[in-house]
């Protein structure tokens, strides 16, 4: 690119690049050359607008965060709709996503990524930790619609789906598990809440 011609949104165009390089690389195959690369930009340029590529990354992920806060709202909508089981199954597959499970597996192995990201995310997996707040949230409003029994542990459950689900959409190179097979767990894990509701 020629010098002194202006990008416009260059943060959206280096953060779209750098998820193309996670689905075609993974984690492993994200550097700052690659992005630069893939987004067909000189290599200053990213370091114009973050300090460093850890800064960068850190703000792929707060914007993949971001986004979650649509489908925790996506998710609260169809309380009361629906089954919970549906519904928590097809949220845990707008959760993973496959750029999300590869960004995960980055944060899991890089520890100074985990630090910067404390701001946002003090404890947990950021995504995931995102995640469980998004099914915790849901299932509360389960409750108390009365479609959960009233004395489910919303937290615990969360982190049960989210865990479970993870381990389920984790092997990119199979790709993601199909739905019968991520509804089949939701329904064991919700099937005692769902159960002593009509008691």
């Amino acid at each position: 690119m020629p010098t002194g011609t202006a990008i416009r949104d260059v943060r959206a165009q280096l953060f779209a690049a750098a998820e193309r390089v996670l689905l075609r690389a993974g984690p492993e195959g994200l550097t700052s050359r690659a992005v630069t690369a893939e987004a067909g930009v000189a290599k200053g340029v990213l370091h114009r607008h973050f300090a460093d590529f850890d800064a960068f990354v850190a703000e792929l992920i707060r914007d993949r965060i971001v986004r979650l806060d649509t489908q925790a709202s996506s998710l609260t909508a169809v309380a009361g709709t629906g089954t919970v089981a549906g519904n928590v199954t097809r949220a845990l597959f707008d959760l993973f996503d496959p750029v999300t499970v590869a960004i995960v597996g980055l944060v899991i192995f890089r520890d100074e990524l985990r630090a910067r990201l404390r701001s946002t995310t003090p404890s947990g997996i950021p995504l995931l930790a995102e995640g469980i707040d998004m099914v915790r949230a849901y299932l509360t409003d389960e409750v108390e619609l009365g479609r959960l029994a009233a004395d489910t542990d919303a937290a615990t459950l969360a982190l049960t789906l989210v865990g479970t689900g993870h381990m389920l959409f984790a092997d990119r190179a199979a790709g993601p598990p199909d739905t019968e097979a991520v509804e089949s767990m939701v329904s064991l894990v919700l099937a005692d809440v769902l159960q002593r509701r009509l008691l």
